[in-house]
């Protein structure tokens, strides 16, 4: 049985409970004998539910929080790890740096969301960010570190984009982009392909020129699955791998081993150091904003392409494979339907009432 007590010249009550046999000793931090009492039946309650205990527990701060989702995802080589250092660097660390997990409470929350919406961020935006603050919390719990977790309430997200390219905007994009990146673009047009996770980091060890195949290799994508694409059928996207191997045929006769297959001028396009990133965002937004479509994104290409493939009725499953979305939910959200796709069905409809209206049969 555990017992409460106060130490000689101290004012709050301590408790002592048994563990396995060992006692652990704990600051009920009250001047209350009730309020020590309530804690010390708490506390044995949760050995009794095997909860991890000690007088440690519940006293994780922020910044150790921090450090355990940044390991947590290094560890997992999660490719997302510069986006949760980035928010909890810049929105996290200055409304919560400094506290017990312990102590933020859902209000706190409530406020930090308030708050950021009055610096104009996006409901997309603070979820991001709440989803970093909700792991943080899990991560802890899991650890033994913290007991419980308040409630993370999410926004609702109603700016899902719906941008896609008709083959005349994507011609006339490309058409203004710097040479190196006109092949990038298109590959990615065809493929849905993630631009900068799965198009700029492809090698040439991906592909096989005599199978006519391009291969993502498993956990390099965002669902961890591998991915093939038979490009020998689409000839357009064998014209530009033959172009981008002939140039990796004259630096090799220079000397120079470049191993990815779209670079600019045999340096890649994805250097550590960010600058080739920053240069293909502006190089972009400049050629969107050129033909009069500004504020589209390279992620408009993956809408494109799903759009495509159930234009020419390929079966949805297969299609999926292509451009590896994983769940239906997703896929049929990146299925835009537009005024076109609309009227096209109306057509059809006013086609079959005057087949049956004439006894015809279609």
């Amino acid at each position: 049985m555990g017992s409460v007590f106060r130490q000689t010249g101290r004012h709050n009550w301590m408790i002592k409970y048994y563990r396995d046999g060992r006692a652990i000793v704990e600051s009920s931090r009250s001047d209350d004998r009730t309020a020590a009492k309530k804690l010390l039946r708490q506390r044995e309650a949760d050995i009794d539910r095997g909860l991890p205990l000690g007088p440690n527990v519940g006293k994780i701060r922020f910044a150790e929080a921090a450090t355990d989702i940044q390991t947590e995802y290094r560890t997992n080589g999660r490719r997302t790890l510069d986006h949760v250092e980035r928010r909890i660097r810049l929105h996290l660390q200055p409304v919560f740096g400094g506290r017990r997990l312990a102590a933020i409470t859902t209000a706190d929350v409530r406020t930090f969301t308030e708050q950021r919406q009055a610096a104009g961020a996006s409901n997309g935006e603070i979820n991001r960010e709440l989803a970093v603050l909700k792991r943080m919390f899990a991560l802890s719990v899991q650890a033994g570190k913290l007991l419980h977790r308040p409630h993370i309430p999410m926004l609702h997200e109603d700016n899902v984009r719906q941008g896609f390219f008709e083959r005349s905007q994507f011609e006339a994009v490309r058409q203004h982009l710097p040479e190196h990146l006109r092949g990038v673009v298109t590959f990615a047009y065809v493929t849905g392909w993630r631009i900068q996770s799965e198009v700029l980091p492809l090698e040439w060890r991906q592909i096989d020129m005599a199978a006519g195949t391009v291969r993502l290799d498993p956990g390099t994508t965002k669902n961890d699955e591998g991915r093939v694409f038979p490009f020998d059928l689409m000839p357009e996207l064998g014209q530009i791998l033959e172009r981008q191997r002939a140039e990796m045929t004259r630096l090799t006769q220079e000397g120079r081993i470049v191993p990815w297959i779209f670079h600019e001028g045999g340096a890649s396009l994805l250097d550590g150091g960010g600058r080739a990133k920053h240069a293909v965002r502006v190089a972009w937004r400049e050629a969107c904003a050129q033909v009069g479509c500004p504020g589209r994104i390279p992620h408009d290409f993956r809408r494109t392409a799903v759009r495509n493939l159930t234009w020419a009725g390929v079966a949805e499953r297969v299609a999926m494979q292509l451009t590896g979305h994983k769940t239906r939910s997703v896929f049929d959200r990146y299925d835009i339907v537009n005024e076109a796709d609309l009227r096209e069905a109306v057509g059809k409809l006013a086609a079959g009432r005057g087949l049956r209206e004439t006894g015809g049969r279609g």
